[in-house]
């Protein structure tokens, strides 16, 4: 289970790095919940972009970037949120109901700085200078170095007009026409092909139905972060030394597999939904399915050791499916 760092009556926050989990290279994980009314403090991250998928509620995210650039944008359950390294930036919660997210970073340890901080770091006078007013103004706030992580807001929500409209940092991904549709399964997929903005992250949202298979696979220059929504999966893993590692995975679990390794993903009992993550906006794959029709019959009769004839008949493929249907029926649990 992941550590948390926060917890209470606002929400909490728990979130999975390199220190609790080493396997992990250029990504970490956090889930958070938002209480109504609840605000992930103004922030920013010093080595990491930030990629957000919101699983229930709603939530205005406000970004302050380079250039004077302020965007605000409502992002709603099912639409995802990009924020760049060193960009400013809040999550409210502006509901009625609790907010469910999935954050992504493009770092394994992600470095925070938070507003509460900075204005803690500095003196009276200099923030005084800063703002054209008297030292005096800011002796009555209480300030320090430390970060509430979550706050509460006095008041209702204000939701300025224009934070629905288009906005290159949202990306409405389960409202995409899925570019892999079969009766099995689908993949939605946020990327750079779709969605520009992103930086050295992407994510596909993969829903496989319990007569699909997700085909083994591997990405040559992409490692893969993945979080469970729903259902009940298992997974081998090919490593370098021969092992194979074979995991249960079940709803909010988290997968990391570095670049380049085998794996599979197959569906036990009802269908599954993954958030799949990537260190990369464009990621790329190798699959079993095309790689064996890639090769001669000779080639492959001597990889495997047996007559050409013994091989079984491999359809020929010149796209990777992707998703497969499982027409045989699932190895022992």
């Amino acid at each position: 289970m992941a550590p948390t760092v926060h917890d209470d009556a606002l929400g909490s926050i728990r979130r999975l790095n390199a220190d609790d989990f080493p396997l992990l290279e250029r990504m970490s994980i956090k889930r958070m919940l938002l209480a109504p009314g609840s605000i992930r403090e103004p922030h920013w991250h010093a080595n990491a972009n930030e990629l957000g998928y919101v699983l229930a509620g709603s939530v205005l995210v406000t970004i302050v970037g380079n250039a004077d650039a302020v965007s605000t944008l409502r992002v709603r359950a099912g639409e995802m949120f990009h924020i760049d390294s060193g960009a400013l930036h809040a999550i409210e919660n502006v509901g009625d109901d609790s907010a469910e997210l999935v954050i992504v970073f493009s770092h394994e340890r992600p470095q925070d700085f938070s507003l509460h901080a900075a204005f803690g770091a500095m003196s009276d006078a200099v923030l005084g200078n800063t703002y054209d007013v008297d030292a005096v103004a800011f002796s009555t706030l209480p300030r320090d170095t430390g970060s509430p992580y979550l706050v509460k807001r006095s008041g209702p929500s204000v939701v300025p007009d224009g934070a629905d409209r288009a906005d290159p940092h949202r990306f409405a991904i389960e409202a995409q026409s899925p570019p892999v549709d079969v009766p099995y399964g689908q993949a939605r997929v946020s990327r750079t092909q779709f969605w520009p903005a992103l930086r050295n992250l992407s994510m596909y949202s993969l829903r496989i139905a319990d007569d699909g298979m997700r085909e083994p696979h591997w990405h040559p220059e992409t490692a893969e972060l993945g979080y469970v929504h729903r259902g009940q999966a298992r997974m081998s893993i090919l490593d370098p030394d021969g092992s194979v590692d074979t995991y249960l995975l079940q709803p909010g679990d988290v997968y990391f597999i570095p670049r380049a390794y085998p794996h599979q993903i197959e569906v036990l009992g009802d269908d599954v939904h993954f958030l799949v993550f990537f260190d990369q906006p464009t990621p790329g794959d190798v699959g079993y399915r095309l790689a064996a029709t890639a090769f001669a019959p000779g080639v492959l009769a001597a990889t495997f050791g047996v007559d050409a004839a013994a091989l079984p008949t491999f359809p020929r493929t010149t796209h990777d499916p992707l998703i497969v249907a499982r027409r045989n029926a699932l190895d022992p649990v």
